[in-house]
């Protein structure tokens, strides 16, 4: 039986919207990540409302994913929760979000700079979202 804890896919969820927030401020890589991916904010708030709540949907089932496949992963091989979990994320973000994205960029001619940033904002928040889910097993399972 798949056993998921469902708070610590609801602070990975969250945790994701932290990371973004900081990784694309102005200040640390959202002036270069606007340029190098063409896009001009159009000074209106109401036109984030749509992209912040797809990202929402979109990272917690990203941490959904996650957590299952950890669970999967540790019941099969065992050893340390935290362990499994970040070899877990490691795994998946190389085998499926950054193979991926840089083929996806390869074709669409985009900066490598902007995919090393993508690239690594997506690592930064996978291995989190892992640490949140390696630190509070399901209960009854370790």
């Amino acid at each position: 039986m798949l056993e998921i804890n469902y708070w610590t896919v609801l602070l990975a969820t969250a945790s994701s919207m932290v990371v973004g927030s900081i990784w694309y401020t102005p200040k640390v890589f959202g002036n270069y990540w606007m340029k190098a991916a063409n896009v001009t904010p159009s000074g209106d708030a109401k036109d984030a409302i749509r992209p912040i709540l797809v990202t929402v949907v979109v990272s917690f089932v990203t941490a959904w994913v996650l957590s299952a496949a950890v669970f999967v992963a540790w019941s099969f091989f065992g050893g340390s929760f935290l362990a499994i979990a970040l070899l877990t994320g490691l795994a998946l973000w190389a085998g499926f979000t950054a193979a991926r994205f840089i083929t996806h960029d390869a074709f669409d001619g985009r900066p490598t700079g902007l995919t090393v940033l993508n690239v690594a904002h997506e690592f930064v928040t996978i291995m989190i979202m892992a640490v949140i889910i390696g630190v509070w097993p399901p209960a009854g399972s370790v």
